[in-house]
């Protein structure tokens, strides 16, 4: 018997996410773990007088791509996919693994080499997304690996995941709606700000917003989503900051990461555990080091850590910065072929002042 969730969530991806119309060219691209997802966006696509061309690919496929390839085939970008990044008029990606740690025990210069292949895709992407000519949304189908990662049953994770995204109401696209303008309410109030100063036991950082919007992040891109976000003054960054959460990247985690930063750079960098993988991607290319986005999160549905960095950045109480590639949209200048997302506990105390006036306090916002 098929799952209304899982209906209710395709619905929600052709109609609000991606607000497919007709003759709009759809790639749908996902594990084979999340045909069932897969199959009901087709679809509601289809139902929307669009054209979904499907995408899957198999468990285990990653590994062999990185264990078996000489240099010049990791170098490979597939003229596939890179036709549906550059052409298509929506994207939508609907992971879910069969291994959260299938690629633990890959080389991660290897990591590094194709995340530096795809370097000019990444950017064509943040391009395109930028000035609305891609459409795009990324969400998570539920599975046992991920289950497993949060340490629930399947059951109680797929409860979970659904309640995020609000595909358990009657009208989840009336609930993000209700997101949307109490987010706003923040969004307009830092309008024409200038300066944040980020306080607490794991933070004390600077950093300028000077014309530069805040992004509304109501489940439009992300679903779940939760947020808002921002690509600071690419220079502007100046401080410390020690990160709550292992950060995930490709198959690895990175537990216990502490940035010293100056003019916006990384100028050092230290991990309890995967250091050298996280110095690896520092060195992916010029912009791997400067901060791409600060944002922070809202979705109090999305209260427990559970390694997955769609669910994890929208914590309510939380705050993330992304190394690497920021964001056109908002006036973003630094280009990477990495935006990697770290997160930063605040509920014990931290605190976001704005051009000398209180903010955010302790998780939740003063104004």
């Amino acid at each position: 018997m098929a799952d209304y969730r899982v209906e209710n969530l395709a619905k929600v991806i052709v109609e609000y996410c991606l607000s497919v119309k007709p003759k709009e060219r759809v790639a749908v691209i996902g594990s084979t773990l999340s045909e069932t997802l897969m199959l009901a966006v087709q679809r509601e696509v289809l139902h929307a007088g669009g054209y979904p061309h499907l995408f899957p690919f198999f468990p285990g496929s990653q590994y062999i791509r990185f264990s078996e390839s000489n240099d010049d085939q990791l170098d490979f970008v597939s003229p596939v996919m890179k036709m549906a990044f550059e052409e298509f008029e929506c994207l939508a990606s609907l992971y879910g693994l069969a291994n959260t740690k299938a690629l633990t025990s890959i080389d991660p210069a290897k990591q590094g080499r194709v995340a530096k292949a795809q370097a000019d895709l990444m950017n064509r992407y943040m391009e395109r997304t930028a000035t609305g000519e891609l459409k795009w949304v990324v969400t998570m189908f539920p599975t046992n690996a991920h289950a497993q990662e949060a340490e629930m049953s399947l059951a109680e994770f797929e409860d979970y995941v659904y309640s995020t995204m609000f595909v358990d109401t009657d009208d989840p696209v009336r609930e993000w709606r209700k997101i949307h303008d109490e987010q706003q309410r923040y969004v307009d109030w830092l309008s024409g700000k200038e300066e944040l100063v980020v306080k607490g036991p794991n933070v004390d950082l600077t950093l300028s917003i000077k014309d530069r919007a805040f992004i509304n992040a109501d489940g439009v891109d992300n679903m779940p989503s939760g947020e808002i976000f921002t690509s600071p003054i690419e220079d502007s960054v100046e401080g410390w900051i020690r990160f709550t959460y292992p950060a995930v990247e490709m198959g690895r985690e990175v537990e216990g990461i502490e940035l010293k930063i100056e003019k916006g750079k990384v100028v050092e960098a230290t991990a309890e555990k995967n250091e050298a993988f996280l110095l690896e991607m520092l060195e992916v290319d010029e912009g791997a080091r400067y901060v791409g986005e600060f944002a922070i999160g809202t979705n109090k549905r999305i209260n427990r850590f559970i390694k997955n960095i769609l669910y994890d950045e929208k914590i309510g109480g939380t705050i993330h910065m992304a190394l690497g590639a920021g964001f056109e949209e908002v006036g973003g200048k630094n280009k990477s072929g990495i935006h990697w997302d770290m997160i930063c506990d605040m509920r014990d105390g931290g605190q976001i002042i704005v051009d000398g006036e209180l903010f955010y306090e302790s998780g939740e916002f003063k104004i």
